[in-house]
Order: structure tokens, then C-alpha cells, then sequence
């Protein structure tokens, strides 16, 4: 079932392969990958696969810089698609224990002045 993430990411990949100048049939081809699946994953109606490998080939074969800012922002569009947290940040604990934090803040919702200003310390820290 498709999801406005999932739309979202493959929103950003057609785009990618596109501005590449591929078709989608002509980019399955030269990188080995299932047009029906690539056709599903640009609709939303597949999520980005988990293994970091596979989104990395996938951002390889759009012409994505390994370590660019495009790289980082297309990872962190696969993990938003799947609902998830990127590792990197899960394995900081002072990242992870400003969420509550950053999700109450996001919402709205009432944080005191102490909680924001250690959020935007660990924030300018990153």
C-alpha cells in the first residue's frame, strides 16, 4: 500500500533518474535493476529497501556523490519513507535522548526553555 513517505521518495528518485536523461526501461537496463519494481519504488507503492547497500547502488546509479549533501538527503529520504531513524542517529545517545524533545517541539506541544536550549546544543553540535 502506498504512503505519502513512500510517494515522497519516489518522487525524489524519478526526478533523479530523469535528470540523469534515462528512461526508466533504459536505466533497468544499463544498472541491472527490475523495471517493474523501480516503476513501483518511483510511485510510492514500494518502500525503499532497508539494506543500506541497495540505496546506496540505487543513488550510485543516479549519478548521487557518495558522501555529497544529495547523498545524505536521499538516504535520509529512505529511512523518512520507512518510518524510520538512520542509524547514525539511533547510535548517538545524546541525539536520541533530545527526540522527545524535537518530536514534542515539532508538534507544538509544550517543552520547557532548559529542554530547548540542550536541543539546539546538541543540534549545532551535529
Amino acid at each position: 500500500m502506498s504512503s505519502e513517505r513512500s510517494r515522497q521518495f519516489g518522487r525524489c528518485f524519478a526526478k533523479l533518474r530523469r535528470d540523469s536523461g534515462m528512461s526508466l526501461r533504459k536505466f533497468c537496463e544499463e544498472h541491472g535493476f527490475d523495471p517493474g519494481n523501480i516503476s513501483k519504488l518511483e510511485r510510492g507503492r514500494l518502500a525503499p529497501p532497508r539494506a543500506r547497500a541497495k540505496i546506496a547502488e540505487y543513488a550510485l546509479a543516479l549519478g548521487v556523490e557518495e558522501g555529497s549533501d544529495e547523498w545524505l538527503e536521499f538516504f535520509d529520504r529512505a529511512y523518512a519513507a520507512r518510518g524510520e531513524l538512520p542509524e547514525e542517529i539511533l547510535d548517538d545517545d545524546d541525539v536520541l535522548n533530545q527526540l522527545p524533545v524535537l518530536f514534542r517541539t515539532l508538534r507544538g506541544d509544550r517543552v520547557t526553555e532548559e529542554e530547548l536550549e540542550r536541543l539546539t546544543e546538541v543540534l549545532r553540535r551535529g
